[in-house]
């Protein structure tokens, strides 16, 4: 029997959190840190049939046409000035349908003509980070931050790629430089916590999530996520109590957070209630139907209470959706 607060019981936990962080992305992330700056269709120089043509596009998120009439009016002079500030806007407009690889390349060439403003600059190291090309948005993000020394969000991302890459040590570094020029900061702390539950060091984790939650209390709009990582911690050194606690917080915060029921019907199946377990994981498995692992968790639960077609029935779902997932 595998005791709570043992290596292997840690690992396990480990694997489903990286598993969980992997599907979401950015789900830790605030929006408004992805999105490119708003900017004025007025600054652009347009005539005011191309401006009203441009608005309602974009207002209608018709953004196939937004950009289709960007381009034409890039392509007549391709390299003024004036092209470079339709080349950021066609940039934004890309990062905003989802097309970071062309939202890149219009801020590229833009920045050949003009260079970009520090919050295109931004948006360009998350367009990167998109592509998976973290390498090309840690130069961005180190330019930046060697430029603008009082600004607490891109140590914070210097840190978020140290963090997927695996290099704890350094990511607690930048973390801590966030939060010194930014103390309230409550991501930065959630962020700090995980990586010292990722370095077995529980009681700071514990006291970085607590901190999380005590600066984002009063936001008005909470996230779930560090009452979330606070459970999952909490589950590991076996406060069964607080971690459901936390976990339900989590799920007031956001009932349609998938991961969180997960994670709840983990904390009820190891306080032995597996018929409420089940409910949890079938509710994980309703809100994100690519998800596989509540299948799983739903398997082993089937069987130990001596369900077998239940449980080779989740097997398959969670077979299925490994061979072909939605992602």
């Amino acid at each position: 029997m595998i005791h709570y607060g043992s290596p292997s019981t840690r690992w396990v936990l480990i694997a489903l959190l990286a598993a969980q962080f992997a599907r979401c992305g950015f789900g830790q992330s605030n929006l408004e840190d992805l999105a490119p700056p708003p900017s004025s269709i007025a600054a652009l120089g347009l005539a005011p049939a191309e401006a009203s043509a441009l608005a309602k596009a974009e207002s209608g998120h018709d953004f196939p046409a937004a950009e289709k009439l960007l381009l034409d009016l890039i392509n007549r002079d391709p390299h003024s000035t004036h092209a470079a500030r339709l080349l950021a806007y066609a940039g934004s407009i890309y990062f905003l349908d989802h097309n970071y690889l062309n939202a890149a390349i219009a801020w590229k060439k833009s920045e050949a003509i003009v260079p970009l403003e520090p919050a295109l600059q931004f948006s360009l190291a998350m367009a990167y980070i998109r592509l998976a090309h973290t390498d090309w948005a840690r130069k961005v993000l180190q330019s930046l931050a060697a430029q603008n020394q009082a600004e607490a969000l891109y140590p914070y991302w210097l840190g978020r790629l140290d963090y997927d890459g695996h290099q704890y040590s350094d990511a607690i570094t930048h973390f801590q430089h966030a939060i010194e020029l930014s103390p309230a900061m409550a991501r930065a702390y959630d962020n700090l916590g995980l990586c010292f539950y990722y370095q077995n060091k529980n009681a700071q984790a514990v006291q970085n999530f607590k901190k999380a939650i005590e600066l984002d209390r009063t936001s008005p709009k909470p996230s779930p996520w560090p009452y979330l990582n606070l459970a999952i911690t909490q589950q590991f050194l076996n406060q069964l109590a607080d971690a459901e606690a936390n976990v339900r917080e989590a799920i007031r915060l956001d009932p349609g957070f998938a991961i969180a029921h997960f994670q709840l019907g983990s904390v009820l199946e190891d306080s032995k209630r597996p018929e409420a377990a089940i409910v949890e994981l079938r509710d994980a498995a309703r809100l994100d139907a690519s998800y596989p692992e509540p299948h799983m968790a739903m398997a082993r639960i089937y069987r130990k209470l001596g369900q077998e077609q239940a449980a080779r029935d989740e097997v398959q779902s969670y077979l299925r959706l490994h061979s072909h997932p939605n992602r």
